[in-house]
């Protein structure tokens, strides 16, 4: 974890960090808001990063566990990057993707698809995650438009599934355990049951558990009727749904089931792209398959400037050409697609991932990461640590208090939050588990400091609950 001290000691009444409080209280409303907190729910300030680090308003060095959000691949500060971004900002700011094009966006979008798999030749940049999702929906209705196929546009979704929060992105979102207030296009999606093994029916092998999946894929596409539906979405690991590793060869199933309806198979690497599972793409080479179109953000501009995209498959493209509707038009894009400095960032992150080796030592790190994480299951409040590469979830359990096991499980997974913060590791907290995807330079005595931590903190919050359950201390 070596970083460079940079003054990142700041006194304990930071004036600085005061008037940041302060203006945020009064006008900053942050991602995903509860209302009534709205002004009084401040969330930890952060006043430097470096490295594997980020520093809170009193200077104290939190190890990012979650580099950031899921996305500072490559760590914090790297001046390649910072100085990239700053030339290409003195060469050219910005052009519109209307009417110009740039070098960086034509330099990028090459290297990427020499990454992707198979025929995925095209590349379509979104300013992230969200609006790539959103654009690769977009692009599956127009597919059907042109060909004369205006009645297929259903979408095949999984529970605990995560795509994004524009409106379409968040209708294909199957994170049901939140009551949602926002409207979504329900009447697209057609769920399909959580490929989680950790909560298949008890007795049941995980093979048979994969089995009825398919069957369910099957039924499912039976019952609305294949010449009704436009794709399936899936993350190849469901991210923010608790890092969802499906069984077996779960993806080529589906891959294989969607190839026989015509049903596009749109891979949501997101998170999974860049080197979080040891590959620039996680499709081919760690799940066998090659999908239609792929999807990315974060990883690849290490989370230095927001950017995302879509990969196509050539195959599409000479489909449309060849259907009577040849000419027809995409008519989709943001003002800040193929942004020069944007695509400037992502070519000075994917060199340092590869003259910095990052993928070999993601898929030598990996192992080791997920070892150390599995001793937690020793601890009784920890039901199961799953993951794979660089990402991982510890999945704790209660017994509810008050017979509300929602406001229990988010109880207790703030709880170990704070414990963690304290004790110099930031995790996401999400409901009931622990979701960690640190920066991939991390280092075996990283990933020992992180597990040490994690497990001094279960074990309060673990002590904090009894406490909290029997009224008296223990």
């Amino acid at each position: 974890m070596a970083t460079d001290t940079m003054a990142n000691q700041a006194p304990e009444n930071d004036p600085l960090a005061s008037d940041v409080a302060e203006k945020a209280r009064r006008h900053l409303v942050q991602a995903w808001p509860v209302m009534s907190r709205v002004g009084d729910d401040l969330r930890t300030i952060i006043r430097a990063t470096d490295n594997i680090v980020v520093y809170d308003e009193k200077g104290q060095p939190l190890i990012d566990g979650p580099a950031g959000m899921w996305c500072v691949n490559v760590g914090h500060r790297r001046k390649e990057i910072v100085d990239a971004m700053s030339d290409q900002a003195m060469s050219a700011t910005y052009t519109s993707p209307w009417y110009t094009t740039t070098g960086p966006s034509a330099e990028l979008a090459a290297r990427l698809a020499g990454y992707a798999p198979g025929d995925l030749n095209h590349v379509f940049f979104t300013t992230g995650g969200s609006t790539a999702v959103e654009t690769a929906l977009r692009f599956a209705q127009f597919f059907n438009n042109v060909l004369g196929r205006p009645e297929k546009k259903l979408i095949l979704s999984r529970n605990d599934a995560y795509h994004g929060s524009t409106y379409l992105s968040s209708s294909m979102s199957g994170k049901i355990r939140d009551k949602s207030w926002m409207d979504n296009a329900h009447e697209m999606v057609i769920r399909l049951a959580s490929p989680n093994p950790y909560r298949r029916p008890k007795g049941q092998s995980v093979a048979a558990f994969c089995d009825s999946l398919i069957e369910e894929l099957e039924g499912k596409i039976a019952a609305a009727g294949a010449d009704r539906i436009a794709a399936y979405i899936g993350e190849p690991i469901l991210a923010s749904g608790g890092v969802v590793v499906p069984p077996g060869d779960y993806a080529v199933r589906v891959a294989e089931v969607c190839r026989k309806h015509d049903i596009l198979y749109i891979s949501d690497e997101v998170v999974t792209a860049f080197g979080r599972l040891g590959q620039m793409f996680a499709s081919k080479d760690v799940f066998g398959i090659e999908p239609d179109m792929i999807t990315f953000a974060k990883g690849v501009t290490s989370g230095y400037f927001p950017l995302g995209g879509v990969v196509i498959s050539s195959a599409l493209f000479d489909r449309i050409k060849a259907s009577d509707n040849g000419d027809a038009m995409f008519s989709h894009g943001y003002t800040y697609s193929s942004h020069p400095i944007g695509c400037a960032a992502a070519l000075a992150n994917l060199d340092i991932m590869e003259n910095d080796g990052l993928m070999q030592h993601v898929r030598e790190a990996g192992p080791y990461f997920q070892e150390q994480l599995k001793t937690l299951e020793a601890l009784p409040l920890v039901g199961e640590v799953r993951g794979m590469g660089l990402m991982a979830c510890i999945e704790c359990n209660v017994e509810p208090q008050n017979g509300d096991a929602l406001a229990s499980d988010y109880a207790i997974g703030n709880r170990i939050d704070k414990h963690c913060q304290e004790r110099g590791l930031m995790v996401r907290p999400n409901i009931n588990m622990c979701v960690l995807s640190p920066p991939l330079i991390v280092t075996c005595d990283d990933i020992d400091t992180i597990t040490s931590i994690l497990k001094a903190s279960i074990e309060a919050a673990t002590v904090d609950w009894e406490q909290d359950r029997t009224g008296s201390k223990v």
